[in-house]
């Protein structure tokens, strides 16, 4: 029970990776607080969530919302009464090549993955810095560190994300506020099964491991960068990807 009575707010925590993250906090005793544009399946991880015996709402949010995400923090604490952990999850794609890539698609995806995590970890700071304590966790990408051939946009935002993690550590480290980074490589969800085992294949020879990750294998760092046990780390990217960035 690493997070036992701890308030975590997770954004895009409905299905996939936030799901994982939602899930295996709450089985560490964690307050769980699921945001996402889907309230549907928000609710439906809330229910599942509190089968671990702990608190959880669902709040729809649109995380490139500055009102939205306001009233977010707001409603979160005047539920559970405190903040002491914010994962900045929610992420989205619009991928094509450079030349073929419309500055709708450049501006969605920055929206959402970077100024997303811009203005949720604003309100969190603000939180965090009178309790003089909190963790804020960012999922940022391997693609950050590689590039990727279709995602100049996702690549960019997943890179800017490690910056803004590193300058909010060096920022608010005298106020208790540890902020860092995680970047996974091929985690196994719904968008990797549908692809072809051609194409499977030949992912899985750029890992050395050989092997796609899965949801809890990042669930498992979140869980460690929010307890206790990370108390002396802050400023820093641990990588989840099986050896295929090093």
């Amino acid at each position: 029970m690493r997070l036992k009575d701890k308030n975590a707010l997770i954004t895009g925590g409905a299905q996939g990776i936030g799901k994982a993250i939602a899930l295996g906090m709450a089985k560490e005793g964690a307050n769980i607080g699921i945001a996402d544009v889907n309230i549907e399946n928000a609710e439906n991880t809330a229910l599942e969530v509190r089968t671990s015996g702990v608190k959880s709402i669902a709040v729809k949010l649109d995380v490139s919302r500055q009102d939205n995400v306001s009233n977010t923090f707001q409603t979160f604490v005047k539920e559970l009464g405190a903040l002491d952990i914010l994962v900045n999850n929610a992420g989205i794609t619009r991928d094509t090549v450079l030349l073929r890539m419309k500055e709708e698609d450049w501006d969605a995806v920055l929206n959402v993955n970077l100024k997303g995590s811009f203005l949720c970890s604003k309100e969190a700071v603000k939180i965090m810095a009178k309790q003089r304590s909190g963790k804020i966790i960012s999922i940022s990408s391997v693609v950050a560190f590689i590039g990727n051939p279709g995602q100049a946009n996702y690549s960019s935002s997943k890179a800017a994300l490690i910056g803004l993690t590193k300058t909010i550590a060096k920022e608010y480290a005298s106020r208790g506020i540890r902020a860092n980074a995680i970047a996974p490589g091929f985690i196994q969800t719904a968008m990797t099964d549908a692809l072809t085992d051609e194409v499977k294949g030949e992912m899985k020879r750029a890992i050395p491991l050989g092997q796609f990750g899965t949801p809890e294998d990042v669930a498992n760092i979140v869980i460690f960068l929010a307890s206790n046990e990370s108390d002396y780390i802050t400023g820093q990217v641990i990588h989840v990807n099986g050896g295929m960035y090093m």
